[in-house]
C-alpha cells in the first residue's frame, strides 16, 4: 500500500520543537525578507513565512520594493542588513524584476546570514562536499522528509528532474553526498521515461506535469516539488498523483508534501544562523 509522505505533519512536529527552543534562546532570531515587485505568488509566500515566524517567536520583517527598484537600492539595503547585528537571517524572495541581476543580489548577502543557502560561498561548500552555513530550504526539507519515514538513500538510484539552483542542482548534490547514485534530467533529456523507470527515488521539480503512468518502476519513492494552477485553476504538481500513487511505495501530495517542509527548513535555518552568531 502506498504511503503518503505528510509534510504538514512533520512541519508541525518541527514547529513544536522550534517554538520551545526559540522561547529559551537568549537572542531572539530575526529574519529579514526582501520582496521586490508585484508577483502575487511571492506576496503569498512572504506573508506565510512571516506568519509562521511569528508563531514560533521569531522576529520577521518584510522590506517591500516596487518593481522599479534599482539594483543599487537592493544592494545598499542588503549591505545595511549584513551590518545589522539584530538581523540573523536574510532572504531575497525570487523572482526579482527582470532588470535585476539575481545572482549579484543573492551574492551580496553575507554567507553567515544567507538563510536560503544560495550564495556562491554556501553553494560552493555544498558542491565541494563540505558543510555550508545552511542547506537550501526545499532540498533540506526533502531530505528531512525522507529521513522521517526511514527511506534509505545510500546505494539507491535517485533521478532528479530539473536543474535549477533552488532545487534541482542542490538536491542532486545532497543525495550524492548521502551516497546515492544520481541521474539528473532536464528539458533536453531524451527518452525521459526510460531513465525514470530505473529510479528508486524520483524527485521532480520543473513546475509542469511531466511524470505520469508507466514512467516508474514498482515501489519507487516519488517526491513532487512542482506546484502550479492547472487549466481548471486547481493546485497541481509535476506528478499525476492518481495514477502514479498506484505504483509508488511512497509519494508526496500537492499541496501538503514538500511545501510545508520548505517553510519548516527556513525556520530551522533561521534558528541555526542565530545560534552560530552568538
Amino acid at each position: 500500500m502506498t504511503v503518503i509522505l505528510d509534510g504538514k505533519k512533520l512541519r508541525d512536529k518541527i514547529f513544536e520543537d522550534l517554538k520551545v527552543k526559540v522561547a529559551n534562546m537568549s537572542v531572539k532570531p530575526s529574519l529579514a525578507v526582501i520582496l521586490a515587485g508585484d508577483d502575487p505568488s511571492s506576496k503569498i509566500y512572504v506573508n506565510n513565512k512571516k506568519k509562521c515566524a511569528e508563531k514560533l517567536g521569531i522576529n520577521s520583517i518584510i522590506i517591500n520594493y516596487p518593481s522599479t527598484v534599482t539594483e543599487n537600492e537592493l544592494l545598499e539595503k542588503i549591505q545595511e542588513l549584513n551590518n545589522d547585528k539584530n538581523i540573523n537571517a536574510i532572504l531575497v524572495q525570487l523572482p526579482l524584476p527582470v532588470h535585476i541581476d539575481k545572482f549579484k543580489i543573492i551574492d551580496a548577502i553575507t554567507p553567515e546570514k544567507d538563510v536560503d543557502g544560495l550564495t556562491t560561498y554556501n553553494s560552493g561548500k555544498l558542491f565541494s562536499g563540505e558543510k555550508p552555513y545552511v542547506y537550501p530550504c526545499t532540498p533540506k526539507g526533502i531530505l528531512l522528509l525522507l529521513d522521517e519515514y526511514g527511506i534509505e538513500i545510500e546505494g539507491k538510484h535517485a533521478v532528479v528532474i530539473g536543474r535549477s539552483n533552488l532545487v534541482g542542482k542542490p538536491v542532486a548534490q545532497m543525495l550524492l553526498n548521502k551516497n546515492a547514485t544520481v541521474t539528473q534530467c532536464h528539458s533536453k533529456t531524451k527518452n525521459l521515461s526510460d531513465i525514470t523507470k530505473t529510479a528508486d527515488i524520483l524527485i521532480s521539480a520543473v513546475g509542469k506535469k511531466v511524470v505520469g503512468e508507466n514512467m516508474l518502476k514498482s515501489n519507487c519513492v516519488v517526491i513532487d516539488v512542482g506546484i502550479f494552477r492547472d487549466e481548471n485553476g486547481n493546485l497541481s504538481g509535476d506528478v499525476d498523483f492518481e495514477t502514479v500513487s498506484k505504483t509508488a511505495s511512497y509519494i508526496t501530495p500537492v499541496p501538503g508534501g514538500v511545501g510545508p517542509m520548505t517553510i519548516a527548513s527556513l525556520m530551522l535555518n533561521t534558528v541555526k544562523l542565530t545560534e552560530a552568531c552568538r
